[in-house]
């Protein structure tokens, strides 16, 4: 299976772990000697997503997007999002006898009831039917793929995720003399980001990243510092400059962030939740209720154990499962003497 298209709603400039975790996967594919195109709402007519206007929704991409399947033939097909362009290469896929794999990046049930109060089940009985038809829903943690399967969710495979080390790493910097607790991601309300602004700690808060909350926390929390987005060699050196990477999502399905600072020696203090339960190791970090309690005792992790722990975490390996869990797109294309199960496994 050489050719590999795959499908999303979240790609550049978006700035978030299901873009940069699709684009890595990407270029190892390719590294491998695959050619992989990705559908993206890049050429699509958009409109601002509701509640969220710096994520673009393609507007009904449905006949462009089963052309551009047609086009491409791909021998696996894969639909990384539950967004428009989601569902449209659903339905193209089910109307073409394609197969297909999918991913459960998000944890939209939890995201949309923090923005609308939707009950959880609603959206989770959405996401069941779109991802019914799949020949392998890839879940990037083990906590996830167990409350999935308590809502009915099947054909889930555990999807780890990496780290580019070439870029997270070690280096010198010069830290600020009080501690540093830094946070890293979106500035949104699923986020939980005011568990880790309201804290009394020590030293100094940063918070890297933007989002739909940024103008009104900046106001309520004028001395955390307020770094803005930074991208690559300047997020590795936030990373690096920080005592201690504060994670206070409740609502992540891995938290690529935190695998980040962990590869740079920074440990991590989270609350014990999917996500921190499965990415944080004893000697990586500290996670508790108690979410101060958890930052203090961090500060006494060794950086070098957290080092340690986070080389687990690489894209050739990451991508080794992706690719194992892909599925002929057409009968046609099924290798003679391939079985579904096994390449499932």
């Amino acid at each position: 299976m050489r050719r590999v298209l795959i499908v999303t709603d979240a790609w550049a400039p978006q700035v978030n772990g299901v873009v940069r975790t699709l684009q890595a996967t990407g270029a190892e594919l390719e590294r491998l000697g695959c050619t992989v195109r990705f559908l993206t709402p890049e050429g699509h007519k958009t409109i601002p997503c509701p509640t969220y206007p710096e994520i673009q929704l393609a507007l009904f991409p449905g006949r462009r997007v089963r052309q551009e399947i047609d086009a491409f033939d791909p021998d696996a097909l894969h639909i990384a999002t539950e967004g428009p362009l989601g569902w449209a290469a659903r339905s193209a896929a089910l109307a073409t006898g394609r197969h297909f794999t999918t991913a459960y990046h998000t944890r939209f049930p939890e995201y949309v009831k923090a923005r609308t109060h939707l009950p959880v089940a609603v959206s989770a009985a959405v996401l069941r039917h779109f991802h019914r038809p799949s020949r392998g829903v890839m879940v990037p943690s083990q906590t996830i793929i167990s409350e999935l399967k308590a809502r009915g969710f099947e054909n889930l495979r555990h999807w780890t995720r990496g780290v580019d080390t070439a870029l997270f790493r070690p280096i010198q910097v010069e830290r600020p003399r009080k501690p540093v607790f830094l946070y890293v991601g979106r500035v949104a309300v699923e986020k939980n980001i005011e568990a880790f602004l309201s804290l009394a700690l020590p030293g100094e808060k940063w918070v890297v990243g933007d989002g739909p909350q940024m103008a009104e926390l900046q106001r309520r929390y004028p001395s955390v510092i307020w770094k803005g987005v930074r991208k690559g060699e300047a997020l590795a050196e936030a990373y690096n400059q920080a005592s201690v990477f504060v994670f206070p999502s409740r609502t992540d399905t891995f938290g690529l962030v935190m695998a980040e600072a962990m590869a740079c020696g920074t440990p991590v203090a989270a609350f014990p939740v999917a996500g921190p339960l499965d990415v944080v190791g004893p000697a990586a970090g500290v996670l508790a209720e108690d979410l101060a309690d958890a930052a203090i005792r961090a500060l006494d992790c060794s950086r070098e154990a957290v080092i340690e722990w986070a080389r687990q975490f690489t894209w050739p390996e990451a991508t080794r499962q992706f690719r194992q869990y892909l599925v002929p797109a057409t009968p046609s294309k099924r290798p003679a003497n391939a079985d579904v199960t096994e390449i499932s496994r």
